[in-house]
């Protein structure tokens, strides 16, 4: 599973951001499930532009009939949902609040607004259905490109309002663990999170599945209310593996969802 990843993370950091790194050689097996991950992580487009940058590699050996599904499938990415709300009502009127105010400011800065609507977009999807590379590369790729017009001293203020510091941070980490990102390249990170590539590894074993159109409680022919324990679980475990990162919306969010799962209970 390692040089998948491996092999996995170059092609995205090659398509993504232009950087090279020569790819090992696998067994068809492994491109197979190589393109399997591509495709379940949203990012085929991705991995398909950092193919096309490796044709030449002298040890690449990947089947001709894999490539050809994946430049099939190049432009089947389908759009990322953004979530850009919050669960807890008071943090999200701070929210909607700086995105009101900002654009009538004398130093307005839509950039940053810009960077701060991503890693909301990144919170939502961490908590909601797991790491989201597609977007974590959207950050990243937006940092790179326009991270010049970026005001971080403003930015960290915001993120500050709305208790969202460290969930910056860890999305910072992920670019820095699996992208290369220097750290000067993301202010925002003032200490780096040792278990950023735990979780960015365990997004690629552990395909996030999206929870919103799966049930948690249903009613039964008899009138009996079923719950989807498996489901319930799956929000708890994935609620206590960010609650320290972000306290009151981790909270919040978890509320939410189980609140509406019961408001959606057959009748």
């Amino acid at each position: 599973m390692d040089i998948i990843n491996r092999n996995f993370f170059r092609l995205l950091r090659s398509g993504a951001l232009n950087e090279y790194e020569t790819l090992e050689p696998m067994s068809a097996f492994k491109w197979k499930r190589l393109a399997q991950i591509a495709r379940a992580q949203n990012v085929v487009s991705i991995a398909y532009k950092g193919l096309k940058n490796h044709q030449y590699d002298e040890e690449i050996n990947i089947p001709k009939y894999i490539a050809e599904e994946m430049q099939q499938e190049e432009y089947a990415d389908k759009p990322e949902s953004m979530n850009t709300q919050l669960s807890n009502l008071l943090l999200n009127k701070r929210l909607k609040k700086i995105r009101k105010e900002e654009p009538h400011q004398m130093d307005a800065s839509m950039a940053t607004v810009d960077v701060l609507n991503l890693i909301i977009n990144n919170v939502g999807h961490m908590l909601n259905s797991g790491i989201s590379l597609r977007s974590i590369i959207d950050l990243g790729i937006y940092l790179r490109t326009k991270g010049d017009k970026v005001d971080f001293v403003k930015l960290e203020g915001w993120l500050q309002q709305l208790h969202m510091q460290n969930m910056a941070q860890l999305q910072g980490s992920i670019l820095m663990s699996v992208f290369n990102f220097e750290q000067e390249e993301i202010p925002f990170v003032h200490q780096f999170v040792s278990a950023a590539y735990k979780l960015a590894m365990r997004s690629v074993k552990h395909t996030a599945i999206d929870t919103s159109k799966e049930w948690h409680f249903r009613q039964s022919r008899t009138g009996f209310v079923k719950n989807n324990s498996t489901v319930l679980r799956r929000n708890l475990r994935r609620s206590i593996r960010y609650i320290s990162y972000a306290p009151i919306e981790t909270s919040s969010n978890f509320i939410s969802n189980f609140t509406r799962s019961l408001s959606e209970i057959e009748e």
